[in-house]
Formats: structure tokens, C-alpha cells, sequence
């Protein structure tokens, strides 16, 4: 049995033997999918003018360092840079989770 097929099995156990064990584990995928994909009615559009080198160099830190605890300062520097999407300031100020893959810090990096 692989990796995979193994935590399968553990999570349909995890599933069957306990409901609130499941709800729990739909709450946090699905906020781990709306931390990796965003709102997909409502896509944030990029102003390159956002793109400043501060705005950069911070993006790039957090998805090098995996450093989500900086996703507050980059809300400032975008506000600083004229950035006024609600979805995305509030996206890098809320609690997370936050993950690699963050659509916010992709959307500032063109990463897909």
C-alpha cells in the first residue's frame, strides 16, 4: 500500500468512525482551498502599478521563506502602492491557514 491509498484509508476511517471528525476535516480543506485558489466567482484583478519592488521583494520572501506571518506587511505595501481589492488586503490579513500556493502571493508573483 502507498502513501497515498494509506491516508486515504485513514481518512475514511477518520470519516466514517467520527461526524464531527469529518466536518472538521471539510472545514479545513475547504479553507485550504480557498487559501490556494481564491474566490473562483469573483477572480482579484492585478494592477501592475501594485507591483512595486517593495511589493515584490516582499511576495518573494513569503513564498520562499514560506513566511505567511509577513502577509500583513505585504497589505500595507499594496495599500502603499495604491492597491484598494478588499478581497485581497483582507486575504494577506486574515489568520490563515496559509499555505504554498496562496493565490494572493501567486497572483503579485504571475505564478498559475
Amino acid at each position: 500500500m502507498d502513501a497515498v491509498e494509506a491516508t486515504s484509508d485513514a481518512v475514511d476511517r477518520l470519516v466514517t468512525n467520527d461526524p464531527r471528525a469529518s466536518d472538521d476535516l471539510v472545514s479545513r480543506q475547504s479553507t485550504l482551498a480557498r487559501d490556494i485558489f481564491g474566490n473562483p466567482f469573483r477572480p482579484a484583478p492585478l494592477d501592475p502599478a501594485w507591483q512595486t519592488s517593495t511589493v515584490l521583494s516582499l511576495a518573494e520572501g513569503i513564498y520562499a521563506d514560506r513566511a505567511f506571518d509577513r502577509l500583513p506587511i505585504l497589505a500595507d505595501a499594496l495599500e502603499e502602492s495604491g492597491c484598494d481589492n478588499t478581497d485581497l488586503l483582507n486575504h494577506c490579513r486574515s489568520e490563515g491557514p496559509h499555505a504554498r500556493g496562496c493565490w494572493a502571493v501567486d497572483l503579485l508573483l504571475g505564478k498559475e
